[in-house]
């Protein structure tokens, strides 16, 4: 449904209508009947508030404001007697915006330090309950104002994450202010001492629940003074004396859940408080790494208590304390909620127990120790399953956090723990998190939608996620107008996909277009979001047809404008990516040339090749590779500085990732098909350059350098200064010795160029506009070359194939050769009609080993199924080429394998020739 909902009848229930301003109001609203139109405004007052109950409060109050009707409704009480402002910015404005709504508000939970600035501007003087997190820049007079306003404050909760600038003095003048306070968990305090624990004992005499949870100091023995607690956790809290609070919490006459975990607890101080506390009926300790040393130590003697830790069985522990050995299994909380358990204490206890458990296993699960792999396996997953079927919407979102956070090994890298993924999928996990996914409050679908994305990188939780209906699920929490569900719901459509069977069930999903939407909607602020909807994007570019539905919607414009104006290192990697990929379909569509249309997008690309992160520079080359094969394109670059800027980046690449050498390499190869632009790379020192990534020990890096060298060695200038450079060894080492065969190939191609006599000519001529300062032993390296040439030619000649196509003109022996010398991937090349032609003038050359050379390198241009193999046939044709192939074919002196791949290029300009004709 559409926030902005234009009125024009609202009906009341009891059949009282409120007209507009126009009769033809109702004539419409009639039409609309007719035509099977709902109308909005025609609702029961009952389902309009059910509608409001579930939107955010700031879409609750854009809806309402709609109409008169409408905003009647929208200040019911009951619709405001709980506010989550979490998902927005929330300031002393908004507050008071939202103040004549909130009289009666009861539950609020917020988010940061200016949101709790503002909370006095609700003027919610009957305010029950209080939760907040991100609340490290909190200070006590924020804390003691938000107590002095609030005097019927029962509960108070602000963590997980520490709260730096609260003290004591906060503590106390809260325990002043509100006499009612029954609940009070404080995350991350320094130092709570025995002024603010005894203020609590004396002025909150119903405090029964205390949380002072990865506190650095606090004064055990004041705790022994509050009397009505019966509830008290102090996990993570450092520099207890166990041995003095044994002997002192065990005297609190209420007590019944005591929360040690992941403290120094030793197995004494658990022994005295089983032993010696009257009431005590639970003590979690888990991750407590004393107390799991004992491995002989053993709570089983102590007759209705039970201890957690990780040396228990967590869930037969509760079955036997809560419901007398049914055997509930895992399913004891969901069991629990689903009786009609009548025991007080049980209905107290289990609450709580969620509330510490999913604190306990999010904060173990941040901080991954050794050790704790077992109890993962077999406990750990299947407890925060449990956790996430909750009532309390906070357990809920941080066990979906939980799983999220547990499975990851490596978040930088995207790696995870196959065996934890796939654990939560068999347990039911994915369709769980699915259900929470889909629930109206924004906090759990933001928390799912996280736990899906990172459960996904793994494939088998990817099809799961899939098959569950997942990726409309996703699609459409993308959509949300709340940046943190969309940023994690993008992150999810960023690791689905990644797999080829997903990227079309994305975008029927309406996944393309809702993640473009966002990098608009986002443009300004959100760096999280932006690279998470590019990546995905680039993701689906990376497919043809999807590819073309991200330019239709407009993805082109928007990923170009992140590159253009976005800082952020991750989302100018990945909108890089996008366009590099967008790039990358060639002649199945036309995103290569709207990319480098659209304006700035080529000068934004060449200033991403200087960033500082290797990552930006690697996919910014990479997207100026893709783009160059447009011929438009590469003019324009090297318009926009690209020559020098890639020069730049290739000659400072010579110790980084393979993957930006094989770029910066490439980039070069396709700006240098451009005779202009091969000269430019020469004059701007780009050969040394080159030559040095032609040493590299990647396969991938030599075929990028190859071809590159290969066309620069087109221009006698540059051939003459890869002589000069040293290039002739790196070449004959790829040419003699490289593992792809497509960079021998190229590199072969390279020295015949430059040994075929022109660069000989332009040494003697000279050239004004050059200076040419080292000596060259042209003679030298030409006889090492020819022999490596010839070498190189003989390893695709089996003598066997050659015997029987030279005795027999049988199409089916000159097929063998052919099947023998091709290279598959050469069928990608594309010469030019000058390239063309100097390997047909190279027949003619003395040099019998260029002979065969050029014909070996004709064959693989216009073997038929090449992509390219029409248009070389074409270019031949017009040069007549085929009056020299029969000379060569014909030549007495010419060699055998000149001889048959001459005959083969002549069957395949007849070939091409009658497939035009036809």
């Amino acid at each position: 449904m559409s926030r902005r909902v234009r009125r024009k009848v609202a009906r009341r229930s009891k059949g009282n209508v409120v007209s507009g301003s126009c009769s033809e109001f109702q004539d419409e609203v009639s039409d609309l009947e007719c035509q099977g139109i709902v109308d909005w405004m025609s609702l029961p007052d009952d389902t309009v508030i059910q509608l409001l109950s579930r939107l955010s409060y700031r879409d609750r109050a854009s809806l309402s404001s709609t109409c008169r009707t409408w905003r009647f409704l929208g200040s019911s009480p009951c619709l405001w007697t709980s506010l989550d402002i979490r998902s927005n910015r929330f300031d002393a404005t908004m507050a008071s915006s939202l103040a004549p709504r909130c009289v009666h508000l009861q539950k609020l939970r917020f988010r940061g330090a200016e949101s709790a600035d503002a909370i006095i501007h609700l003027r919610s003087r009957n305010l029950r309950e209080l939760s907040g997190d991100y609340c490290r820049k909190i200070t006590d007079a924020t804390l003691a104002v938000i107590g002095a306003r609030h005097e019927l404050l029962e509960s108070l909760q602000l963590g997980p994450d520490f709260c730096e600038k609260i003290s004591s003095d906060a503590i106390k003048a809260v325990a002043h202010c509100c006499p009612r306070l029954n609940k009070l968990r404080l995350s991350g305090i320094r130092d709570i001492n025995t002024d603010a624990i005894n203020a609590l004992a004396k002025h909150c005499s119903k405090l029964t629940d205390i949380g002072f949870i990865d506190c650095l100091k606090i004064d055990e023995v004041a705790l022994g003074n509050v009397p009505s607690l019966r509830f008290l956790s102090v996990a993570g809290t450092s520099g207890i004396n166990w041995g003095l609070v044994s002997h002192l919490w065990h005297e609190l006459p209420n007590l019944i859940g005591l929360d040690v975990s992941r403290t120094d607890i030793d197995p004494f101080a658990v022994a005295w408080f089983l032993a010696s506390s009257q009431n005590l009926r639970i003590l979690c300790a888990l991750n407590c790494p004393i107390l799991e040393e004992d491995t002989s130590f053993s709570a089983s003697k102590y007759k209705n208590k039970l201890l957690i830790s990780l040396c228990t069985d967590i869930f037969k522990g509760l079955d036997s304390l809560f419901f007398d050995n049914t055997n509930k299994g895992k399913n004891v909380f969901l069991d629990w909620r689903n009786s009609k358990n009548n025991d007080k204490e049980v209905n107290e206890i289990i609450p709580w127990l969620e509330w510490m458990l999913s604190h306990t296993l999010l904060r173990s699960a941040e901080s991954p120790q050794q050790g704790l792999e077992n109890f993962w396996a077999e406990q750990g997953a299947s407890l925060l399953l449990s956790l996430m079927q909750s009532s309390q919407e906070d357990v809920q979102e941080r066990a979906a956090t939980g799983l999220a956070t547990f499975v990851v090994i490596d978040d930088e890298n995207a790696r995870i723990d196959c065996g934890r993924a796939e654990a939560v999928m068999h347990d039911g996990g994915i369709r769980l998190l699915l259900g929470l996914a889909k629930s109206w409050r924004e906090g759990l679908q933001s928390e799912a939608a996280k736990a899906i994305a990172n459960l996904s990188v793994n494939a088998n939780v990817a099809k799961a996620v899939a098959e569950e209906g997942g990726i409309d699920i996703l699609a459409g929490l993308a959509r949300s107008t709340n940046k943190l569900v969309a940023e994690e719901a993008a992150g999810g459509l960023w690791n689905l996909s990644v797999g080829e069977e997903h990227k079309g069930a994305i975008a029927e999903a309406g996944g393309i277009q809702a993640l473009v939407d966002l990098i608009f909607k986002w443009s300004s602020s959100g760096d999280g979001v932006l690279e998470r909807a590019a990546g995905a994007l680039a993701n689906l570019a990376a497919d043809d047809k999807c590819s073309t539905e991200v330019a239709a919607a407009g993805g082109v414009q928007a990923l170009v404008m992140l590159a253009c104006n976005c800082k952020f290192e991750g989302v100018q990697e990945q909108a890089a990516r996008a366009l590099a990929n967008l790039a990358a379909h060639g002649d199945s569509n036309t995103n290569n040339a709207a990319v480098g249309q659209e304006s700035g997008a080529l000068q934004a690309l060449v200033q991403l090749t200087r960033s500082p992160h290797e990552g930006v520079r690697q996919e910014a080359a990479g997207a100026l590779w893709n783009l160059s094969f447009d011929d438009r394109n590469r003019e324009a670059i090297a318009t926009a500085g690209g020559v020098q800027a890639l020069v730049t980046l290739a000659q400072s690449c010579s110790n980084a990732s393979l993957g930006l050498q094989e770029r910066a390499a490439g980039a070069l190869w396709g700006l240098s098909v451009s005779e202009a632009n091969s000269i430019a790379i020469g004059r701007e020192g780009g050969v040394a350059s080159l030559i040095s990534l032609a040493r590299s020990e990647a396969e991938d890096v030599h075929e990028t350098a190859a071809g590159a060298l290969w066309n620069l060695a087109f221009n006698p200038g540059n051939a003459l200064r890869i002589v000069e450079e040293g290039g002739v060894s790196a070449l004959v080492d790829l040419c003699s010795s490289s593992v792809s065969k497509m960079a021998r190939f190229m590199a072969a191609l390279a020295l015949a160029y430059m040994f075929d006599g022109r660069m000989d000519e332009f040494a003697l001529i000279g050239n004004s506009s050059e200076s040419i300062s080292k000596s060259v032993n042209l003679d030298g390296a030409r006889r090492m070359v020819l022999k490596n040439i010839e070498a190189f030619v003989l390893t695709f000649s089996d003598p066997q194939a050659f015997a029987a196509a030279a005795a027999s003109s049988a199409p089916a022996a000159l097929a063998l050769v052919t099947e023998g010398a091709r290279i598959q991937e050469a069928g990608h090349l594309r010469c030019s009609g000058a390239e063309i032609g100097r390997f047909v003038t190279m027949l003619r050359n003395p040099s019998s080993t260029l002979k065969a050379c050029a014909a070996f390198a004709l064959l693989q241009f216009t073997i038929p199924g090449g992509r390219h193999a029409t248009h070389h046939a074409s270019l031949m044709q017009n040069a007549g080429a085929a009056r020299v192939l029969r000379g060569a074919a014909a030549a007495a002196t010419a060699p055998l394998e000149a001889k048959i791949f001459a005959r083969i290029v002549l069957r395949n300009l007849e070939y091409h020739q009658i497939e035009h004709t036809v």
